[in-house]
């Protein structure tokens, strides 16, 4: 059973979300040959307040 885990800063919406769940599960099964309903995806979102960019809080970086 494949799992993948993506980090990534909070803000998507669910639909983001789900697109990105479908095209890397796909990804996924095609490059292992793996059934598409055995792999697992886990996003983690993070508060830009806590994920830092060239030294810089993300939430003063990108807004």
């Amino acid at each position: 059973m494949p799992i993948a885990q993506i980090h990534i800063l909070e803000g998507r919406s669910d639909e983001q979300k789900e697109t990105l769940i479908r095209e890397v599960s796909e990804a996924i099964s095609r490059s292992l040959d793996a059934p598409l309903t055995s792999v697992r995806v886990i996003i983690t979102e993070m508060p830009k307040g806590h994920f830092g960019i060239g030294g810089e809080l993300a939430s003063k970086v990108r807004r």
